[in-house]
């Protein structure tokens, strides 16, 4: 299973560990991703997200079934 938010498509981005003596290795940061299961009243049903905490705080500010559309006009099924 990718670690890519289906809200924000927040996905692994590459950076260095840098130690004290500024020796670097390469290495992935990865996105803080959760499933979360979200009640959709239109629908009345839940509804499993894998998301980002961004993600979460996106669909607390424009709503479940906003975000819904958003996702599958983008073709991501849900």
């Amino acid at each position: 299973m990718s670690r890519v938010c289906m809200v924000t498509g927040k996905k692994p981005v590459t950076g260095n560990n840098v130690s004290h003596a500024n020796n670097k290795t390469r290495r992935r940061f990865s996105p803080n991703i959760h499933s979360h299961r979200f009640w959709v009243e239109s629908e009345k049903r839940f509804v499993k997200l894998r998301l980002s905490t961004k993600g979460m705080r996106i669909i607390d500010k424009n709503g479940i079934d906003a975000v819904l559309a958003d996702i599958r006009n983008n073709g991501i099924r849900v």
